[in-house]
């Protein structure tokens, strides 16, 4: 058992004066027993990321912390997290909870990141006023029931690889919701009360059982949607899809990954596309150049010594070069454009310090820059903790995977 001292918090932070330290950062440090923080009245910000807590009962007395990240603990419950009536972000992701009731007497939280736990069932969010992200992505969910019922402030709703199987009603109450990411579920249907949440502008519903094109007409709502994932549904096989989709959801950007105006453009080379009756695979029609004759060539062609003739082969061989040169750069111009998750663009910045859902915001026009891939496999999307001043503050959402 490794206890944190109030003489090491004290050296951290480069004073004598318990008052003085508002902010905290502990991380790998294996600690298992925090509650020497009792003494520091003003603390407003605490990050004891990748250490051995198993309870946050030591916290309780910390009434004036805002900002609290505890990921990648041994806790198994928050117990001790109602003392911290101030809190506006939470994070307790990676942990072993199997509930968030604790949670739900926290009226000022504005961002609730649980993902990666044992949860199996959503509190109710009543008391929540300002609450605007909620991500609960990876935990054993089957149901989101009535818990939204109140949640109408909501902007950010990540429940990716959990066990949904239909999007209850509730949901239709978050009126305010931009980003809705149930990737990897086994949603079967578009409820009609989904069609009431206009202002959604990322949809992901990756991975799911949506088999038929009318449970999807409900689309036509969504006047501002951008992002729209539908890969690895069974809807998504059918070769008429995009067309569809662009002309219920003009608004769209990004279908399944890509530029709608690429994935337009893909449809419609392959609509011109003949079959090889060996192969059985597409294959893209070309004129052919008509052929010259022996006569032509003989008439036209003027004759060369061998070192003319070995001159002309090489300047072949060259333009060939630059001609695949020009091809690869303009290849890797294209994929200097990157649509990811811009729910998780904060994650993105952790992950860079610490080695990530997710799950499941989307950076359109920008050039890529290099991210650093998660750990965690399977993973697609770059995953939690935005920058801190923009989480939960009404800033424009960072999270996804």
């Amino acid at each position: 058992m490794k206890a944190l001292t109030s003489k090491q918090v004290l050296q951290e932070n480069h004073t004598s004066d318990p008052n003085a330290v508002t902010s905290f950062t502990f991380t790998h440090r294996a600690l298992s027993d925090v509650s020497c923080l009792a003494e520091f009245k003003k603390l407003e910000k605490l990050d004891l990321t990748f250490n051995n807590l198993s309870s946050l009962e030591g916290l309780k007395p910390c009434v004036n912390l805002k900002w609290l990240s505890v990921k990648q603990n041994k806790l198994r419950s928050l117990k001790g997290i109602e003392g911290c009536v101030c809190l506006t972000v939470l994070n307790a992701g990676s942990n072993m909870l199997q509930s968030m009731e604790e949670v739900s007497s926290l009226v000022r939280l504005r961002a609730l990141i649980l993902n990666d736990n044992e949860i199996v069932s959503i509190c109710r969010l009543d008391q929540m006023k300002e609450l605007n992200t909620i991500v609960l992505s990876r935990n054993p969910i089957s149901k989101i029931g009535e818990s939204l019922g109140k949640a109408n402030s909501i902007t950010k709703l990540s429940l990716s690889n959990c066990k949904i199987q239909e999007i209850d009603s509730s949901i239709k109450y978050c009126m305010e919701l931009r980003e809705l990411r149930l990737a990897h579920n086994e949603i079967r249907a578009l409820p009609s009360e989904l069609g009431r949440n206009t202002k959604i502008q990322n949809l992901d519903l990756g991975n799911n059982l949506i088999t038929r094109w009318s449970d999807l007409k409900i689309l036509s709502s969504f006047t501002n949607l951008k992002n729209l994932n539908l890969v690895g549904n069974p809807v998504a096989d059918k070769d008429v899809l995009t067309k569809k989709i662009k002309n219920l959801v003009p608004s769209l950007h990004i279908f399944n990954g890509r530029p709608m105006d690429k994935v337009i453009k893909k449809a419609m080379d392959d609509n011109h596309s003949v079959v090889d009756a060996k192969t059985g695979q597409k294959m893209k029609q070309h004129k052919q150049p008509d052929k010259p004759t022996n006569k032509d060539k003989d008439e036209n062609t003027p004759s060369m010594d061998p070192k003319s003739k070995r001159k002309s082969r090489d300047s072949k061989d060259k333009s060939v070069i630059d001609t695949e040169d020009v091809a690869k750069v303009r290849h890797d111009d294209a994929d200097e454009m990157v649509y990811i998750d811009a729910t998780e663009k904060k994650e993105n910045r952790n992950e860079k310090r610490e080695d990530d859902d997710d799950d499941d915001d989307v950076a359109v026009g920008k050039k890529k820059k290099k991210v650093k891939k998660s750990k965690a496999s399977g993973s697609l999307a770059v995953q939690l903790l935005t920058p801190e001043p923009e989480v939960g503050l009404g800033g424009p959402s960072a999270w996804d995977l």
